[in-house]
């Protein structure tokens, strides 16, 4: 416990150093905060905030963290390490699957931040309609591809979660769901699997009483541009979502490292 409860601290207080500001109140963040106590409320819109964050400075600080030759702080390369194990696992369920199931499908990469995922994919045979909120970040990815010769395998285009369309065999939206209170979750799992024909892959950060009892310990490290609310989602909601949107878990893994907890999970449609 006491080797956990270190690590969860350090996580937390890496949220702030990263400009990602854990909510007061999971389980019902305010949607209006009061700026000072004789202010009026003032209301948030998490999906501006993302939009703008990751088309700006977000952007610079996340494409380090997601190249291999970018140079970052200890906490950053943590992190890079521990979304990078989150994409292998999920990797290693394709390989398992059979380079076949893969190719004779399509994948559609949901907040696909710099091509992380949407990259091996295709590089494996996948046909792959990758998409993210911010613009710069979906440039990015398609520039990627281009490089490595992936343009026919795999497109990119800036989109909300709610607003994308289609049909696909595999959806997937990886550490993602950290930017959506838990009010919201459920939409946006149900808007999901609306265009999932066969399975769902999703990454959250959970919520658990150790994170929930620590987490003013992470508030305590303020960070220089505290941009983005990051929320915890109990995976008992994230389960019960996929079962009112039709699926039911095939496998799941965990990923912890100092600064970064991602619980993933594959459901299929029932």
């Amino acid at each position: 416990w006491c080797d956990g409860r270190k690590s969860i601290m350090l996580q937390l207080a890496a949220s702030s150093i990263l400009g990602l500001t854990v909510p007061h109140t999971p389980h019902a963040p305010p949607r209006c905060l009061a700026a000072s106590r004789a202010a009026s409320p003032v209301c948030v819109d998490d999906k501006s905030e993302v939009e703008e964050y990751f088309n700006n400075e977000g952007f610079n600080r996340w494409n380090r963290i997601y190249s291999e030759d970018g140079e970052v702080n200890a906490v950053q390369l943590d992190i890079r390490t521990g979304h990078g194990q989150t994409v292998d696992k999920i990797l290693k369920w394709v390989d398992s699957d059979g380079r076949e199931s893969l190719s004779d499908g399509t994948w559609c990469d949901a907040g696909c931040g710099v091509g992380s995922l949407a990259i091996p994919l295709a590089q494996r045979g996948a046909t792959v309609v990758a998409s993210d909120i911010a613009g710069a970040m979906a440039s990015e990815a398609e520039r990627r591809a281009a490089d490595l010769g992936l343009s026919e395998r795999a497109s990119f285009s800036t989109s909300d979660l709610e607003s994308l369309s289609g049909e696909y065999d595999t959806v997937s939206c990886i550490d993602v769901m950290i930017h959506y209170p838990p009010e919201k979750m459920a939409g946006m799992v149900g808007h999901l699997g609306g265009i999932a024909k066969e399975r769902l892959i999703l990454s959250f950060a959970p919520d658990t009483w150790y994170y929930r009892a620590l987490k003013r310990f992470g508030e305590l490290f303020p960070g220089p541009s505290k941009t983005t609310r990051a929320y915890l989602h109990t995976e008992e909601a994230v389960l019960k979502a996929l079962s009112e949107a039709g699926f039911a878990p095939s496998r799941t893994e965990m990923t912890g490292t100092n600064f970064y907890f991602s619980r993933l999970i594959e459901a299929v449609r029932q």
